[in-house]
């Protein structure tokens, strides 16, 4: 696969902006070694660090630090690559950048290091994405389940898909093709026992695909109630830091209040409202509607209620408003004050309610549990999920349509072409996930989205 740009030697400051205790300078492509031997005035030999003078056009001295050179294929990039490392100032790693573009190099696109290790193979785009969600990695688990995308084991469980896809393939069509012989191949049961038991692999690498973007997007929940039922007590327990001003003064939260928080591994952004309630002061309303959207937009509503008041006619109107939310919680808060034990229930309608006091901190840990329960489908984020973007979702949802549409093909029709077109589809969306099908907007898209330099 070729791409604009592909022969070109690129450079770019490989480091964060700003001071810092080293700068590194990027530079891959086949002008290497000359930029090596002009601006190092030697040539350093693979895959060894040596102290070197970075040096101008007319020999004067740059800066000082260590040269590397890896040569290709051996490298990230799969081309010859130079790093240099000097001080980290502002402006010197900025004259060094522009010394090797002087040389022939162009500055480095978004992503174009990676891109080129993609294009080149020595990564395929499922770990290419991997690199840039271990930079933005928002929690531990989050960055463990990128290294694990790094290294590839999402990767090989995608390509082991798609090789015993290509075997099922090949035997359904050869029963196209040897419509004549004896034996009914498409009308073995072992046929369409492969077929779902490829479809339940793909099935579980989807949900656990699914607990991965979780880690990498982030969940938004928002807190939402009518006024003083302790909303903001509630954030500022879920934040530990006292975020939210808390007062016994009805609409004191006008905008709503947003804190990052990380519980169990899986990163959230918990929103604060204004109490749902009518009222004439205009600036309050506001701060309801508000509230009111950010409902519509929350993957995960939690709905607070004071214990001591049976639900009122307000409080169910919310809970139902809340429904349209992909998951919500019932939150009974002030137990201190009801003398109601803590703990979480699950309703006819398959809706959790959790006592606490979020005043005292109790039953917060089981509130905990059942906020990240609600939103991964399991107890917890467990180490071995993949980190995954929604195209890789969406890739695995089509493929496993694809795998739902050739079973029913296969069973009730027993139509040999059409088994073996769903299949050709379904082996097509597993293959966007590496990179097998990868059209070059897809990939212009992808690698925007990197930091320069990487």
């Amino acid at each position: 696969m070729s791409h604009p740009g592909a022969g070109d030697t690129i450079a770019a400051i490989a480091t964060p902006p700003g001071r810092g205790g080293i700068a590194i300078v990027r530079v891959s492509g086949p002008l290497v070694v000359e930029v090596a031997h002009r601006i190092l005035g030697r040539v350093p030999a693979p895959r060894s660090a040596v102290y070197v003078r970075f040096r101008d056009g007319s020999g004067g001295v740059i800066d000082d630090g260590l040269a590397l050179r890896f040569e290709a294929p051996g490298s990230f990039t799969g081309e010859d690559v130079l790093e240099l490392h000097g001080h980290g100032g502002v402006v010197v790693s900025r004259m060094m950048l522009e010394r090797v573009c002087e040389l022939g190099a162009r500055p480095a696109k978004a992503g174009e290091f990676t891109l080129r290790a993609f294009l080149n193979d020595r990564i395929d785009l499922a770990q290419a994405e991997a690199i840039a969600d271990l930079i933005d990695g928002a929690s531990a688990s989050a960055v463990r389940c990128a290294r694990r995308s790094l290294s590839g084991e999402f990767s090989r469980t995608i390509e082991g898909h798609r090789d015993a896809l290509i075997e099922l393939r090949s035997f359904i069509e050869a029963s196209i093709d040897f419509p004549d012989e004896e034996l009914d191949l498409l009308g073995m049961p072992e046929t369409a026992a492969h077929l779902a038991a490829l479809r339940d692999r793909v099935a579980a690498t989807l949900a656990d695909s699914q607990r991965g973007a979780v880690l990498r997007n982030g969940v938004k929940l928002v807190i939402a109630g009518a006024p003083n039922v302790g909303k903001s007590s509630l954030l500022n327990r879920l934040a530990r830091t006292d975020t939210a001003i808390v007062t016994d003064i009805p609409g004191t939260t006008r905008d709503p209040v947003r804190e990052r928080v990380v519980i169990a591994g899986v990163p959230f952004d918990v929103h604060d409202t204004a109490g749902f309630r009518e009222t004439s002061d205009p600036v309050e309303r506001i701060g309801v509607e508000r509230a009111a959207r950010a409902m519509d937009d929350a993957d995960l509503v939690l709905v607070v209620t004071d214990d001591r008041d049976a639900a009122g006619d307000s409080d169910r109107t919310l809970v139902q408003r809340a429904a349209a939310a992909p998951a919500r919680i019932v939150v009974r808060n002030k137990i201190d004050l009801s003398g109601r034990r803590p703990g979480v229930t699950v309703g006819e309608d398959r809706t959790l309610t959790a006592r606490v006091s979020a005043l005292k901190g109790i039953g917060l840990a089981e509130l905990e549990e059942a906020i990240v329960e609600r939103v991964t489908r399991g107890p917890a984020v467990c180490e071995d999920v993949f980190m995954a973007r929604r195209r890789h979702v969406d890739a695995l949802v089509r493929a496993l349509a694809a795998f739902d549409r050739a079973r029913s093909r296969l069973v009730a029709d027993n139509a040999g072409e059409l088994v073996a077109e769903e299949l050709r589809e379904a082996q097509d969306a597993l293959g966007e996930i590496t990179g097998a099908f990868a059209a070059d907007d897809l990939l212009a898209h992808i690698f925007s989205s990197f930091c320069i330099g990487k």
